[in-house]
């Protein structure tokens, strides 16, 4: 076959082969036509996108909504407390809503905004509480129980002495007191606010006085030097002599001490004790303990007169004058010179205290001793 043969039967092939595949192209053109060429929206997904705006408009509004704050008030037995007052307290709110609790205990706040809150919950007698949370939008909140229970009775107990207790406890303290450690020193009190004696104190201590055995010692002495020097010779010599010599020394010191120091000084509410002063000019330590024979501290703590050492020396000095010798009274001025005597030996006394007798008591109470 010829060249141009071949190209003739060539283009006869591929127009029949065109005019077979026609009719194809034209069936599928209908469906291909009706599919659109890009996604376009539609009045219908419009509307639907605006109805979710709408929506989302309305849920926010929702969050905004009021709600309520209800709860129950009780005891701690369970009983319904009616009368509580609840206060109620949104944050960031300087204003309050209060409400009281009905005879079931019940209350309840309406329309409240949404947010965090506090509940503050009292009633006469009881103790208040607190109660905190967050309402949300259109919540109808309900508190737990709220329980007000009685407050804790705090009683404060102070244990200490009574003034009598105290007395007791200082007067054994002082009957400790011996200058060196031998001679009694009892009717000094080295506290400056001793409590008061009260009767038996006095006396107590006028009889521990009298009856201390260094007492009674220092008697026999005195009686000794009084025989030795023939005084009262009426009274002779010999153990006969010195016994009354004895006697009516001791009769002379029992006499003035509880006289003097436990009678007249608890019928006059008087201190017969010399309170230690130990600070001051040597001048003004030494007229107060001089004075100390006439000026004493009451038992209501004032200073004042001391009628119990002026009427305890007198009375001392007239009944020394009933069993002395005749010959040794000398009438009325015995006794007068008697009382005078022994009211300065109560000055002397009270200025070796200041001075002296302080420093040789070791055993005196430890907090007075760090007195200046």
């Amino acid at each position: 076959m010829s060249v141009g043969s071949a190209k003739e039967s060539l283009i006869l092939g591929l127009g029949k082969l065109v005019w077979l595949s026609l009719p194809v192209l034209l069936c599928s053109f209908p469906a291909w036509s009706q599919q659109p060429p890009m996604y376009q929206p539609t009045k219908s997904s419009l509307a639907d996108s605006q109805g979710t705006q709408v929506y989302a408009g309305g849920q926010q509004h929702a969050e905004h909504q009021a709600g309520n704050i209800s709860g129950k008030v009780v005891d701690q037995s369970g009983a319904d407390i009616a009368g509580a007052v609840v206060k109620l307290t949104l944050e960031g709110q300087s204003s309050s809503l209060e409400v009281t609790s009905n005879e079931d205990g019940l209350f309840a706040f309406s329309n409240v905004a949404p947010g965090p809150f506090q509940l503050t919950i009292s009633s006469p007698g009881l103790t208040s509480q607190e109660f905190s949370g967050t309402l949300r939008s259109g919540e109808a909140y309900v508190t737990p129980l709220i329980m007000l229970v009685i407050p804790t009775q705090v009683t404060e107990v102070h244990v200490g002495l009574t003034p009598e207790e105290l007395a007791d406890v200082q007067i054994k303290e002082q009957e400790k007191q011996r200058v060196l450690r031998v001679i009694p020193n009892f009717y000094v009190s080295y506290e400056p606010n001793s409590a008061p004696l009260a009767a038996k104190h006095k006396f107590e201590l006028a009889w521990k006085s009298a009856s201390d055995p260094i007492t009674l010692v220092g008697i026999g002495v005195v009686a000794g030097i009084s025989q030795a020097g023939d005084r009262w010779s009426s009274y002779g010599q010999g153990a006969q002599g010195y016994a009354k010599r004895y006697g009516a020394s001791y009769a002379n010191v029992f006499a003035a001490t509880f006289i003097g120091g436990a009678v007249m000084p608890s019928i006059l509410k008087q201190d017969p004790r010399y309170f230690y002063k130990g600070r001051g000019s040597k001048r003004s330590r030494i007229l107060y303990s001089v004075a100390s024979s006439v000026i004493c501290k009451g038992d209501n703590g004032h200073w004042q007169p001391n009628y119990s050492n002026v009427i305890g020396s007198f009375a001392g000095a007239g009944m020394q004058a009933l069993y002395l010798p005749a010959n040794d009274r000398r009438g009325s001025g015995f006794v007068v010179s008697s009382a005078l005597i022994r009211l300065g030996e109560t000055s002397l006394v009270g200025v070796l205290q200041e001075f002296v007798l302080s420093k040789l008591t070791p055993n005196r109470p430890r907090r007075a001793a760090s007195q200046p």
